[in-house]
């Protein structure tokens, strides 16, 4: 999250300061939504002077793109407890984990449902803001950061398979899992179940077809 700011905290109130603020964003796009989103009220609310507010980010977009990365890093730490605590016999299950902590998170974590890992969603499910695709990375979008991070969570849990085949059936599971979620939360605010499960279902056949020859998970 701190690549994403003017400056990183040196101090431990700075941090604090930081955190208020994207608590306070995140707050605000379930109140307001994106577009009634501002950093003056973003400050008021987290106590800051709004000149404190622009030393650490430089607008509003900014200041959403550190929330959204704030969001993966959360995200990715939940998966790997679930997969700690689930021990799961082999890799291709690892996708049911990540769609439920992922569809947690849609359902309790302020403002992820109207950004979640970049793009801004002004009605559950989508569509999404225009140009806000490469919120995470301004080179690629913001799906590619994502399979890019669960696939270094994934590779360094098995001996095998690695390389471009795997990072293809990551792209397009994330791809695929992304779309049919929207999909389940534009039909129901809270997730749409019946949805949810054929989720799980399409991914864990498209990873278990194509890396068929993937060795257990690692202990």
């Amino acid at each position: 999250m701190t690549s994403t700011l003017r400056r990183r905290p040196s101090q431990r109130r700075s941090a604090e300061r930081v955190e208020r603020m994207l608590d306070e964003c995140a707050a605000l796009l379930d109140e307001v939504g994106y577009d009634g989103l501002t950093t003056k009220e973003v400050a008021r609310r987290a106590e800051v002077p709004i000149g404190t507010f622009y030393q650490f980010f430089p607008d509003k977009q900014g200041l959403v793109r550190a929330l959204a990365l704030r969001n993966l890093d959360r995200f990715l730490v939940r998966v790997t407890d679930r997969i700690a605590a689930a021990e799961p016999a082999h890799w291709s299950q690892l996708s049911d984990l990540a769609i439920d902590e992922f569809v947690a998170m849609k359902r309790a974590t302020p403002g992820f449902s109207v950004v979640d890992f970049g793009e801004v969603l002004p009605t559950p499910g989508g569509p999404a803001l225009e140009g806000t695709n490469h919120m995470l990375d301004s080179a690629v979008e913001n799906s590619a950061v994502v399979a890019e991070r669960l696939r270094a969570l994934v590779a360094g849990r098995h001996d095998n398979p690695a390389g471009e085949r795997l990072d293809l059936a990551v792209r397009v599971a994330v791809e695929a899992a992304d779309a049919v979620l929207k999909l389940a939360f534009r039909t129901d605010p809270h997730g749409d179940a019946a949805l949810i499960a054929e989720c799980k279902q399409l991914v864990r056949r498209y990873l278990a077809e194509h890396l068929s020859e993937a060795r257990p998970v690692a202990p």
